[in-house]
């Protein structure tokens, strides 16, 4: 039985605004403080309305209410795990692969993430919003590198600025002849639906470039009825969406949760595109799961659900050298004997040697 916590009108910021709000036990709150004196903070009231404080697993829960066990730091963790810093050549960007980098408007977010792998850089206490020099150098970089073929904005989370702020950066960008594509990564239409306006919307509309809206999103219950009107607004202006999700043990390690999760996200028109290996951020070890459990899932999803619902199993290679696909293999044997192959209901099938006229 669900129980029944006071609705927040405001984002929840501390341990005790989560007791009052029914969120948290009040004896947590020494060890919850000591967490949230290290790592952000933020629960908006969409998700905190999601939370079933009755179950001490809730899925919800575990991936904005803080937990004692980010305390404890396991062997290998890291405070920038994917290597932001060994490639950003001017602040704001990370440019690791040729044709496409990465800038960071603000390493503020509606929400923050119990995994996040900038948990130590985002935040009140993390690098705010680029200053208007700062963005000027970040902007003029990428007009002198024509190999830039896509800048994503994150963070952070971009669309918790405001519209002028964002249709500014969208102007500068769309100046930039080789600059074809922008892609916006964000959580703000499930986590704080309302902010998507019709104003942030044409914000981020600029003929002669392609714009896409990645959604974070990583259990199907953040796809509410009002997620969904927002993601609509978004897609019917144009804008296509895709997904990203995070394996997180306890949220969506399993089959049906993360089939449902797929067809959510596809009935929404969002296309699946990465399911993410949790990173080894700091005090997340209790969500991590294992690569080998993420083949698993990836299996259990393939042939079970639609294709339009498989998103690509990643890992992004600790120390910033790039993404990885990590998912199951199907393959056995070679071309020239011949191959044997697993189909998706785990049978081996022959497939003939290699031949040539």
């Amino acid at each position: 039985m669900r129980g029944q916590p006071m609705t927040p009108d405001k984002t929840l910021t501390t341990p005790a605004a989560l007791a009052q709000s029914g969120l948290v036990a009040p004896d947590r709150l020494p060890a919850l403080e000591r967490v949230a004196a290290r790592y952000a903070v933020a629960i908006t009231p969409a998700s905190a309305a999601l939370v079933d404080p009755a179950d001490p697993h809730d899925p919800i829960a575990r991936q904005f209410i803080p937990d004692e066990a980010e305390l404890d730091l396991l062997p290998g963790e890291m405070a920038d795990p994917i290597g932001d810093a060994a490639h950003s050549p001017v602040p704001g960007v990370v440019h690791r692969y040729p044709d496409r980098a990465l800038l960071m408007l603000t390493h503020s977010c509606a929400t923050y993430c119990r995994f996040c792998f900038r948990r130590e850089t985002v935040g009140p206490g993390g690098g705010g919003t680029l200053s208007g020099e700062a963005l000027e150098a970040a902007l003029g970089y990428i007009a002198g590198q024509p190999q830039i073929w896509e800048v994503i904005l994150t963070g952070g989370d971009p669309l918790v600025l405001s519209p002028r702020r964002l249709g500014a950066v969208m102007d500068r960008l769309a100046a930039i002849e080789h600059v074809k594509v922008v892609r916006l990564h964000t959580r703000v239409p499930a986590v704080d639906p309302d902010r998507i306006t019709d104003a942030l919307v044409a914000a981020l509309k600029r003929a002669g470039k392609a714009v896409y809206v990645a959604l974070h999103a990583n259990h199907p219950r953040e796809l509410t009825p009002a997620a969904r009107a927002a993601c609509a607004r978004l897609i019917d202006a144009g804008l296509p969406m895709v997904s990203q999700t995070v394996l997180l043990a306890g949220v969506n390690d399993d089959p049906e949760v993360l089939g449902a999760l797929m067809r959510a996200f596809v009935e929404t028109r969002i296309k699946p595109y990465y399911l993410h290996q949790a990173d080894l951020a700091p005090g997340t070890g209790h969500l991590r799961t294992s690569i080998a459990e993420g083949q698993a899932l990836m299996r259990a999803l393939r042939g079970r659900f639609s294709g339009l619902c498989q998103p690509t199993y990643v890992l992004d290679t600790p120390g910033g050298h790039g993404k990885v696909p990590v998912g199951p293999s199907y393959l056995s044997g070679d071309e020239a004997s011949g191959l044997r192959i697993e189909d998706p209901w785990g049978c081996e099938r022959p497939y003939p040697p290699a031949s040539r006229p």
